[in-house]
């Protein structure tokens, strides 16, 4: 028993002396700081590579509506970003210089991409595209397809012209201050090419005949884009003819057109944006392509590698491109309210693809 009492107080003496050492040792356990934390680096953001546009005008830039948007539709997509850049080139009114133009403009290996609009601009550059395999186009208000350096974009014009037309329809047989009774309307164009033969002015025709069958048409070419005098020399001589109604596809030569309505009491379509300000009183109908709208889009891809080059791309109204412009207080002010709700009727059908206007081959 006195054995036993022994080796129990050997034992509580044991663990009373190991105790503060085991304590001791648990603190420096707890005491030991953390390892201090590593900050990884963050690697590097990637730059977007350099993107250099060239914007060729097929004419001069001042007085084309659809030029002006060209231009402001590119820049309006570059401004963007901060690796686009771009350069905008004239070509001028000398159509036999523009292959020459546009060769030495590719020739400089600069830009990633070439944008124009005019259908005569694909062709022009098809040679070209032979020459310089790796440079790419993009056509709007023009049409090819197949061509794999090569994307483009083209209007259903023919919905634009009949709008105007049936307005113009609606103003020759109407009561309208400066309409007669001759059922005679007009059309002066800069030049000939193949969306203004085959869309433009069977369109325009179309639409007038819709109103009344019996309707028919003077048309009247310039010879260029920019000769206002001769511009309105025809329409003087298209007014003594008999017409009340004028429309115009000829650029800087339109204002020649719109002096001699305003001093014979006749009326103007125009085509492409809204230019009722440029002649208050005379401009009675205004179909506007939104060009701005669909270069800021297809440059914009472009700068982000998502065009399709090979494909032509056909759009129209329900697209969100094409428009009458029925809101202006100029168009107000000349449009009778019964002959606004009748024509809106017409391009609400067009709009809502109830009637349908096809694209012809060019």
């Amino acid at each position: 028993m006195k054995s036993n009492k022994k080796l129990l107080a050997a034992a509580v003496i044991f663990l009373l002396l190991i105790t503060p050492v085991l304590v001791f040792a648990g603190g420096q356990q707890e005491a030991e700081p953390e390892a201090p934390m590593v900050e990884k680096e963050e690697a590097p953001e990637k730059k977007a590579e350099p993107f250099a546009l060239a914007v060729v005008v097929p004419g001069v830039t001042a007085g084309s509506p659809l030029y002006e948007q060209l231009v402001e539709g590119a820049q309006q997509a570059v401004d963007k970003y901060p690796n686009a850049s771009m350069k905008v080139v004239e070509l001028g009114f000398n159509q036999a210089e523009w292959a020459e133009k546009m060769t030495s403009i590719v020739a400089t290996g600069k830009y990633d991409v070439v944008i124009s609009s005019n259908p005569s601009m694909p062709f022009v550059c098809m040679e070209l595209a032979g020459q310089f395999p790796d440079q790419k186009f993009i056509f709007v208000d023009a049409f090819i397809e197949g061509h794999p350096q090569m994307a483009s974009f083209l209007y259903n014009q023919v919905e634009q012209s009949y709008m105007l037309g049936y307005l113009a329809g609606l103003i020759t047989t109407s009561d309208m201050t400066g309409a007669n009774a001759d059922l005679k309307i007009g059309i002066v164009v800069a030049q000939e090419y193949p969306a203004l033969n085959k869309m433009m002015v069977p369109g325009f025709l179309q639409g007038a005949q819709a109103v009344n069958a019996d309707i028919t048409l003077d048309y009247r070419v310039v010879g260029n884009w920019y000769d206002a005098n001769k511009a309105g020399e025809l329409a003087k001589s298209m007014v003594d003819a008999g017409v009340d109604v004028i429309g115009v596809i000829c650029g800087g030569a339109a204002p020649g057109v719109f002096e001699v309505a305003k001093e014979r009491n006749k009326y103007v379509m125009y085509w492409d944006d809204n230019s009722y300000a440029k002649a208050p009183g005379v401009i009675a109908g205004c179909g506007a392509l939104h060009q701005t709208k669909l270069v800021s889009e297809v440059v914009e891809d472009a700068i982000n590698g998502k065009v399709k080059f090979g494909t032509g791309v056909k759009l129209n109204s329900r697209d969100g491109y094409i428009e009458f412009i029925g809101d202006d207080p100029n168009y107000l002010d000349i449009i009778p309210a019964a002959m606004q709700a009748e024509h809106k009727k017409v391009v609400d059908s067009i709009m809502s693809g109830s009637l349908v206007l096809e694209v012809p081959e060019l």
